[in-house]
């Protein structure tokens, strides 16, 4: 048999250099660094935002139910039907119109797998030839996986961290040119734990509009606020410029092993129908997954029958736990850092002269897990070297343990032991 000499396949260089900016990469090399031979100490977590498995991140029990019972009732063990699409659309629909100065409607609603998911249909739909896109900086890595992956041009905007982390509107508008086709905002802020007030949501919106972009409001943390400012959606703001929000159960709900999220059209002026931007991302949701069945069967019950008490308790438990992170971090020379007033984070800045031997952010966190094993994200991931990114949606003794092993790293190796 004659073996060819030259096959003609070769692997895809963009999906080396998008896996290379994911959380996940970043987190297996650190989660690699953990010292093996330390089996008297758990690894603490600090890194991601997944709390669920901790005792006091549980679910509602309304949650469990309204799974269980879809389960049982044997009608969500196939594909998702028409009907059962609708009728979650329409749920969400209802749900977030609370918030709204106008009602959605279930044609607005696109369900998907995940945040993510709803994060890859909009990053490929409007990656067409020559556009760009802006992204946050520090910003959800995400993006710039996707974006490199499916070739669209990033441009980063700065957030101010002594203004609360607003947008550098100015900044923002000098990087936009007539290829600029969107803008991404995220609030609650991932990774910075900011919270956008009503004006600046309005200006984010106005300099949209000026500028003819569309804005991507990612919401994965909506509600999940502790601070001065309540939570608002840019979505309000639909009547300015057009708006994609992002949304899911993954966060406000603690269950991210569900899959199960969002993308709301927030657009009264149809700009989106007329530009044909609305099809093509419905088009390229069509191509994808759903969510899982199971999921679908309970949603209703799960955004209609959640009790408050519920709600209530998951943001006393982060705002008690957000003031823990910040006062501790704060009795560490080598941390300046900012306080959080929504989502599950952080961003402390490192001050490098304090330390003894260690030179960036990447080798800070890498050191840290494997002397004390303990897991803080790196602010080169998202963006901002020599800053990092901590969570403190964990028990509060994790929490407390981990803040203390981070103190003895810090003054063992500081220059002014």
């Amino acid at each position: 048999m004659e073996v060819s000499s030259k096959w003609k396949f070769e692997g895809k260089e963009e999906a080396k250099k998008a896996s290379a900016c994911t959380i996940r990469s970043y987190l297996n090399t650190l989660n690699e660094s953990i010292n093996k031979n330390d089996t008297t100490r758990s690894v603490i977590p600090l890194s991601h935002g997944d709390p669920s498995g901790f005792p006091s991140f549980r679910t509602s029990k309304v949650s469990e139910n309204a799974l269980l019972d879809a389960l049982q009732s044997a009608q969500y063990n196939g594909y998702p039907r028409n009907p059962d699409i609708f009728h979650a659309s329409r749920s969400i629909a209802e749900y977030l119109s609370r918030d709204y100065p106008y009602k959605l409607s279930p044609n607005d609603v696109l369900v998907t797998a995940g945040a993510k998911q709803a994060i890859d249909v909009l990053i490929t739909a409007l990656a067409v030839p020559g556009a760009n896109i802006l992204l946050p900086r520090p910003g959800y890595p995400a993006y710039e996986a996707l974006a490199t992956f499916n070739c669209l041009e990033m441009r980063h905007y700065d957030l101010l961290p002594e203004q609360d982390w607003e947008v550098d509107i100015h900044g923002l508008e000098a990087l936009a040119d007539d290829r600029t086709v969107a803008m991404v905002v995220i609030n609650p802020g991932n990774p910075c734990g900011n919270v956008y007030k009503r004006e600046h949501l309005k200006k984010i919106a106005e300099a949209a509009s000026k500028l003819g972009m569309l804005v991507i409001s990612d919401e994965a943390y909506g509600h999940l606020v502790f601070g001065s400012n309540p939570f608002v959606p840019m979505g309000v703001y639909g009547e300015i410029a057009p708006i994609l929000t992002i949304g899911s159960i993954s966060k406000r709900w603690l269950v991210p092993g569900w899959r199960f999220g969002w993308i709301v059209i927030c657009d009264p002026n149809d700009i989106l129908q007329k530009h044909g931007v609305a099809e093509s991302i419905k088009n390229y949701h069509n191509i994808g997954v759903v969510p899982p069945t199971l999921t679908l069967g309970a949603i209703t019950r799960i955004l209609v029958e959640t009790p408050e008490d519920f709600y209530s308790n998951t943001i006393n438990l982060l705002r008690k736990a957000a003031a823990i992170c910040y006062a501790g971090l704060r009795e560490i020379p080598c941390f300046t850092p900012y306080k959080s007033q929504g989502s599950m984070f952080l961003m402390a800045k490192l001050n490098m002269s304090f330390l003894e031997g260690i030179d960036n952010d990447m080798e800070f966190c890498t050191r840290l897990g494997r002397e004390e094993s303990v897991v803080v994200l790196p602010g080169e991931a998202l963006g901002l070297k020599n800053w990092v990114r901590v969570t403190f949606a964990v028990e509060i003794s994790a929490l407390e343990d981990g803040l203390s092993r981070i103190k003895a790293f810090c003054f063992r190796n500081s220059k002014q032991q």
